[in-house]
């Protein structure tokens, strides 16, 4: 094999594999693989893949369930090096939405489970990954270990797709030198370490999972669980059995963790990290977790595709006094609050978080417009709408394009969700700005009750918390919110459902 610089991401894997070969990696159903035993099959499965025809800068779909062949699947796309863009997709998309990502990018293969793979475009190529005689991890046992060059550095390894909760969704461009930096800022802020026992729950093809947690564990030669799905009885028992001490989890997974009738009552206790991000969470909920828990150390971790995606974190010897604050910058991150022109504005003052870090993106694929857009002069708009305070904490407001011009004032929407996540009657809430012929937008909450609760109670209570003309001029009840693959509620949608309502 060539040898390159090997800061790439199927290099994580092969320093660990030869520092602690002998460890267990992975593990997943009945399936356990040590270090070594991975990344053999990493290098097997890259020749297989390079047996199918593929050309330098030809994309890779990936669209499956959770599992070790997921995994398998991915860094074999990064160690095979003509195939230098692999593409997640969230196994839930189908129709049009899983069209549109696999022409998109152009995905000349799509590594598809074979429950899924009937769904894909007519005419797209793909290959199963498990479950049958000819798949990817069928194919092992007779594929030779991949030996040719290394893909370098500045290579294109993924195409990571933006959730899409404002627009269409965007491949962010991701080289290996980027992950890599996001790598080693997670596992120095998030004090991953090798003696941890995490699990990972969350589909593997979103950026959280994958590139904060998963990826970044095998670096330090952690053993991983994987699961099918953050299953609440499947967590809660590994948890007391002793096998799992980190756990992972958008602020939905834990608000439906913290409501189920036995929470109170499980041995909880061997949990040592637990980590939510991917949506703001409620601090309410935030602050009856840690009075169930008062020894788990909770981090809050904040970012977004574009950066790989952990921007800040907050550690848990930083909650108190700042329980709604999303932290401060990590290692290879450096960020600014700034307002339309690009200026700096004082801290206190809200505008919008701007970064400029070696994590980032090289761009959007094929969308050169919305790169120029979301890139000036070097520093990238995140659409996120922050505070920052003199000690260099960041609180997100809200998106930018989610704040509600009500009567010409800004009301940001987290600050009426909190004020109303603190009634007994609300399960979750989302607020969003409604077209209002006298107020131009209406603050709307759309809430999941928890049992018996009336517009006119939460009108009531959110005017005892906020500002008049903060409180929801409305309120909506629905069964439940729309929600991307991430947790992040789809207030788009929400918007579109209600406006003619």
């Amino acid at each position: 094999m060539t040898q390159g610089q090997g800061s790439t991401v199927d290099g994580v894997l092969r320093r660990s594999a030869r520092r602690t070969p002998a460890r267990t990696a992975v593990e997943y159903g009945d399936r356990s693989w040590t270090y070594a035993g991975l990344d053999d099959a990493v290098s097997r499965a890259a020749t297989v893949l390079l047996g199918q025809g593929l050309q330098p800068g030809d994309r890779v779909g990936a669209y499956g369930h959770n599992s070790d062949a997921y995994l398998i699947g991915f860094l074999a796309c990064a160690r095979a090096g003509l195939v230098v863009v692999h593409v997640p997709v969230n196994q839930n998309l189908t129709g049009d939405d899983l069209a549109y990502l696999v022409r998109q990018s152009g995905s000349a293969l799509v590594l598809a489970d074979p429950d899924l793979a009937g769904r894909l475009p007519e005419g797209t190529r793909s290959l199963a990954l498990r479950d049958a005689d000819d798949s990817l991890l069928a194919r092992l046992t007779d594929a030779e270990p991949h030996d040719g060059p290394e893909p370098r550095t500045e290579d294109l390894v993924q195409l990571l797709y933006t959730s899409g909760t404002t627009a269409l969704p965007k491949g962010a461009m991701m080289t290996h030198r980027a992950l890599v930096h996001e790598y080693l800022s997670a596992i120095t802020a998030l004090d991953l370490s090798a003696g941890d026992r995490p699990v990972h729950s969350l589909p593997l093809y979103h950026s959280a999972q994958m590139h904060v947690f998963l990826l970044p564990y095998l670096a330090v030669g952690a053993t991983n669980i994987i699961l099918d799905a953050p299953d609440g009885d499947r967590l809660l028992d590994l948890i007391e059995a002793g096998r799992v001490d980190s756990l992972f989890a958008p602020p939905t997974v834990w608000i439906a963790l913290a409501g189920r009738p036995d929470f109170a009552d499980r041995d909880l206790s061997g949990l040592r990290k637990a980590y939510y991000g991917a949506s703001i969470m409620p601090v309410p909920v935030l602050e009856r977790l840690r009075e169930r828990l008062p020894k788990l150390g909770f981090y809050n971790c904040f970012g977004q595709s574009e950066i790989g995606p952990l921007a800040t974190v907050l550690a848990p010897d930083e909650h108190k006094g700042r329980m709604d604050s999303c932290g401060r910058p990590v290692l290879f991150v450096d960020a600014r609050v700034v307002d339309e022109d690009g200026e700096d504005v004082p801290d206190g003052t809200p505008g919008e978080i701007v970064y400029r870090s070696p994590q980032l993106c090289e761009g959007y694929w094929d969308k050169p417009e919305e790169t120029a857009a979301a890139f000036r002069d070097a520093w990238f708009r995140s659409g996120d709408l922050a505070v920052r305070d003199a000690h260099g904490y960041f609180t997100i407001v809200d998106r930018v394009k989610d704040v509600i011009n009500s009567g010409g004032v800004l009301v940001a929407s987290r600050q009426v969700e909190d004020a109303l996540y603190t009634h007994e009657g609300v399960a979750e809430v989302a607020v969003i700005g409604l077209p209002d012929d006298r107020w131009i937008e209406a603050v709307t909450a759309v809430v999941v009750p928890r049992g018996e609760v009336t517009e006119a109670e939460l009108i009531e209570h959110a005017r005892e918390k906020l500002a008049h003309f903060k409180a929801p001029k409305r309120v909506v009840f629905v069964d439940g919110l729309p929600r991307n693959a991430s947790g992040k509620i789809l207030k788009r949608e929400l918007r579109d459902r209600f406006a003619q309502s």
